[in-house]
């Protein structure tokens, strides 16, 4: 551990229109370190590290960027490139429909004249995967990968540049426990190697194993930096929040009642390649006032199973039947699904969850338009404004007002739009994927509390989630699933994450 300072940020201040986002916000990061920053959604950690970047540009804020003694301006994310600053940001930035070697080079052609060496782009690619952990075929479209495997290519991707100090924004949200821990132990390979790692990250485990130091911002202000020896849970969490949290899961007396929610003899092939099949045969149901949660490995089917249910939103081949209230329900289109009662809270939250050109009232009220219009089908902004609000409020999406555009928040008030749209449609069961991705631990709160009342008004909840002290914290009962088969159903109350492990690896066993 050095202390020769590689980034000085001195009294960094960024305003929006009707908020500001960052104001004299300090920070330095010794060089050769994994520094952590750390705050609530909206707190203004992206923004800071989007000032760095060149995201927004020298002249678009006041204060100074320091980097290896020199005072830095950049204008654009190239500059920053330049001088071996990359940022991964929390939104992946990769062309579905290139090849994860196209993508890992875009802007950084391996090419002699203008003609690019293809085979020079797929040797270094496969050199690149290999170092994260990833055993893909460079030629692999981005589109037929899932979104954990994604954010590794984004990794890879920075790896391919001259990179001196990575930026790397939530980089396990999308990640499972196993995968998530191959990343860390990459970034402590990469520290040894001499490299400097900023990580904005809520998972404070993660913080704790790797981070040297670690910066918390709330409201837009720079906290406090704490050393390796000094950080611990509590002491992170009243910082970020400006208040102890005395329980991470809020306590709530279950009442569970009849069958609401089930699904039988579901099976799904994979929609590009039809002789594969990814869903097996599963089984479920979930009961009125019942927070039921999935816990499975990357891969193991959980989000393609949620989307095949609703609305066949992928797959083909699909087969089974979904029962709502005892009897078989219409789930074929999305408008059916969410008509028959169910609603579908992406972990994709860019691509499928929100428009993130619109604003955010828009973006609520989408889902259940009938409910803010007249007879005539003609909306009602009174009624729009009012249920946009209201639910703003509930949820506590930080936000100028109802009429901020969805794509300037943070990923996790982006997440509580979402969240917002289908509470708003008033589901009797709602699916929640990964709904807490992204979301530090104030908020991830607020989200279980508003859970625990969805199950008090006799709602059924399915919890797909990557986490799982999550599931054993909010859940009533846990599935199982891999490898596109339920291996093992379980109270929570009798749950472990090591009994739940178990269940994956004698289930992988039995498909060997």
């Amino acid at each position: 551990m050095s202390d020769d300072i590689i980034l000085e940020m001195r009294d960094i201040t960024k305003t929006f229109p009707g908020v500001k986002a960052l104001e004299n916000v300090n920070l330095k990061v010794r060089r050769g370190d994994i520094h952590a920053i750390c705050g609530e959604n909206g707190a203004g950690k992206s923004t800071l590290m989007k000032v760095l970047s060149g995201v927004y540009p020298f002249g678009s804020y006041s204060g100074d960027i320091r980097y290896e003694g020199q005072q830095c301006h950049f204008n654009g994310i190239h500059d920053s490139e330049k001088r071996g600053i990359v940022i991964i940001h929390q939104e992946l930035a990769l062309v579905p429909m290139l090849s994860i070697a196209e993508n890992m080079f875009l802007g950084n052609e391996q090419a002699t004249n203008g003609i690019i060496n293809w085979d020079k782009v797929r040797r270094r690619a496969a050199e690149l995967l290999k170092k994260v952990g990833l055993r893909e075929d460079p030629d692999t479209l981005i589109t037929n990968i899932g979104t954990g495997k994604q954010q590794l290519v984004e990794i890879a991707k920075a790896l391919a540049k001259d990179v001196r100090l990575l930026i790397l924004d939530e980089p396990t949200a999308s990640l499972s426990e196993k995968d998530s821990q191959s990343l860390l132990d990459l970034l402590v390979e990469f520290k040894a190697q001499g490299m400097t790692s900023i990580m904005i990250s809520h998972k404070l485990n993660e913080i704790k194993r790797i981070a040297d130091q670690i910066t918390i911002i709330r409201d837009g202000q720079s906290i406090e930096t704490m050393d390796k020896a000094d950080i611990t849970e509590d002491r992170i969490v009243t910082s970020m929040v400006g208040r102890s949290l005395e329980n991470r899961y809020p306590h709530r007396e279950p009442n569970i009642g009849e069958t609401i929610f089930e699904v039988k003899n579901w099976s799904v092939h994979h929609p590009l390649h039809p002789e594969r099949q990814i869903i097996k045969s599963v089984n479920l149901s979930v009961r009125k006032g019942e927070v039921v949660g999935i816990a499975g490995l990357m891969g193991a089917g959980r989000t393609e199973f949620a989307m095949s249910v609703f609305g066949r939103s992928y797959g083909t081949n699909i087969t089974g039947d979904v029962l709502l209230h005892g009897k078989k329900a219409d789930t074929s289109t999305v408008g059916k699904a969410v008509k028959a009662g169910l609603a579908y809270a992406t972990e994709d939250r860019k691509v499928y969850g929100l428009n993130l050109i619109d604003h955010i009232k828009h973006n609520v009220t989408v889902a259940n338009l009938p409910s803010v219009s007249s007879k005539l089908g003609v909306i009602d902004d009174n009624a729009e404004l009012r249920a946009a609000n209201e639910y703003r409020k509930k949820t506590n999406i930080r936000s100028s007002s109802v009429y901020q555009i969805t794509g300037n928040l943070s990923g996790g008030n982006q997440q509580k739009v979402v969240l917002s749209k289908w509470l708003f449609a008033n589901p009797d069961v709602l699916i929640l994927d990964e709904p807490t991705r992204g979301i530090d631990v104030g908020a991830k709160y607020e989200i279980y509390t508003i859970i625990n009342k969805l199950a008090d008004e006799g709602k059924g909840i399915l919890v797909i989630s990557s986490e799982m002290p999550e599931l054993l914290g909010i859940c009533d009962r846990i599935y199982v699933l891999n490898e596109g088969r339920i291996v093992a159903e379980m109270k929570a109350s009798e749950a472990s994450q090591e009994k739940i492990m178990r269940a994956i690896v004698r289930g992988e066993e039995k498909a060997a």
